[in-house]
């Protein structure tokens, strides 16, 4: 096919799910929306096609481990269904007397998402259910090497759409091959675009002319301070880094610790499977040659890993990940920057205030706003970290990789796709969620007049600064 014909194409798709949509919305309940939504849940999460998903996502992208590939489909799925389980988004949602305000619960109509290859399941999963959930028809644009899975994805969501009647063109996804016409044109006929992966996507996204909730990068640094609980800190980091191979955003790349307890923690992290390394630059040359990251390290196993970076046989026989020393940040040390793989970056401050300092030049290079990590019994620090770092989540005592998106043991919504509000150059501050995929029409009624005096507001203004 040409460019014309695959634009043909698109539009045919665009056309189907706005058909799609109208009839899902007409008349709907509550009951039609949640329905759907636990339609494509349960097409990702029934045991046998989540592992044949999981399966399939390594073999077509090279990225991750399987094990946890099903974990995450699995728990990221449940997590999901618990937030959204009572959620209200259809009829009247809030009816205040006091403002005379009425609020009705209404679909954003067509959404379209881009989706990584780092989760070629989870992340398609996640947008369809809160996409259905919210009234929505939905059209998913996978990378290249995603779009295996994500055809297999939704072969499983219209099964079980066909238990329930639901039309097929309530999910649809781009056509193979990918390309970037096809996917401008997706973006530009959608009512809402949803954004997750690379920066390049994200600009496009945010460029098309349609509303647009895009996500930043991520660059997780952790602060480890002198009153943390060393043994538990480093088995968390160290279950967090390795999880999936390190294809999260939320994964720590770089760990500050304290130089009361570096030598304390750094024989912990030993015991974790953390190999401290030293030598800076045969790591460097070797993760990024030509000044790229080396495919064959970006999230691999532990074994193949050391092998590629030369490691293997002069670390401990235990070694899940390495821990580099390093003191540089910005464009000429790339060890301060995303790594995708099981390489962390290790910096040692003086004290917390340093250790403060460190991490926010980090975060000004890369990964702004997305989050930052403390390990500490003082709150009061976790406090001042969220009042003088740019980031929308400090992640207190957690493993990263699974607090930031949402746990079981935390309040966070769960989600594969982190807003990092203005530092990241994003419209939201908060974890993508159901809210994201709904809009409300407000019905005003009038009510007694609540005019104040102009005495009421500026007298005290006034007792300070005079009239």
């Amino acid at each position: 096919m040409n460019v014309q014909d695959d634009l043909i194409a698109v539009d045919d798709i665009l056309q189907r799910a706005i058909s799609a949509q109208r009839a899902y919305e007409s008349g709907a309940t509550q009951d039609r929306y949640d329905g759907a939504a636990k339609a494509a849940a349960w097409a990702i999460m029934e045991p046998t096609r989540n592992k044949t998903l999981a399966e399939l996502a390594v073999a077509t992208t090279g990225l991750g481990n399987v094990p946890d590939k099903i974990i995450k489909n699995h728990r990221k799925t449940l997590g999901l269904m618990r937030d959204i389980a009572n959620a209200k988004t259809c009829g009247v949602v809030s009816d205040d007397p006091a403002s005379g305000i009425t609020e009705i619960a209404r679909p954003v109509g067509l959404v379209g998402a881009v989706v990584p290859s780092t989760n070629p399941a989870a992340t398609p999963a996640n947008n369809i259910i809160n996409a259905l959930k919210g009234g929505n028809a939905i059209i998913v644009a996978p990378s290249p090497k995603g779009v295996a899975s994500c055809e297999l994805l939704l072969s499983y969501v219209h099964a079980e759409f066909d238990k329930l009647s639901l039309s097929h063109d309530l999910v649809q996804m781009l056509p193979a091959p990918g390309s970037k016409a096809k996917t401008q044109r997706m973006m530009e006929g959608v009512n809402r675009v949803i954004c997750t992966g690379s920066q390049n996507n994200v600009e496009r996204a945010q460029t098309c002319g349609t509303p647009a909730i895009a996500v930043g990068a991520g660059n997780v640094t952790v602060i480890i301070d002198e009153t943390a609980d060393l043994a538990t800190t480093a088995e968390k980091i160290a279950a967090s880094k390795t999880f999936d191979n390190a294809t999260s955003c939320s994964s720590e790349n770089a760990i500050i610790v304290v130089d009361s307890v570096y030598d304390a923690f750094v024989g912990e992290m030993a015991k974790a499977g953390g190999a401290l390394i030293k030598d800076e630059a045969r790591v460097v040359a070797k993760l990024w040659p030509n000044g790229h990251l080396n495919r064959k390290v970006v999230a691999q196993d532990a074994d193949k890993m050391l092998v590629e970076l030369g490691f293997a046989g002069e670390v401990p026989s235990n070694t899940k990940f390495l821990a580099v020393e390093t003191t540089g940040i910005g464009p000429g040390h790339p060890l301060s920057g995303e790594k995708l793989s099981r390489v962390l970056a290790l910096y040692r401050a003086s004290n917390f205030e340093a250790a403060t300092h460190t991490a926010c030049e980090i975060l000004h290079y890369m990964g702004a706003g997305h989050s930052i990590g403390l390990h500490s019994t003082d709150d009061t620090r976790a406090i001042a970290l969220g009042q003088s770092t740019p980031t929308c989540r400090v992640i207190v005592n957690q493993a990263h990789c699974f607090a930031t998106g949402g746990a079981f043991n935390n309040g966070m919504p769960f989600s594969l796709s982190m807003g990092c509000g203005s530092w990241g150059g994003n419209s939201i501050d908060d974890n993508l969620n159901w809210k994201h995929f709904i809009q409300t029409t407000k019905i005003i009624r009038e009510i007694p007049s609540v005019e104040p005096a102009v005495e009421d507001i500026f007298a005290d203004y006034w007792a300070v600064a005079g009239k």
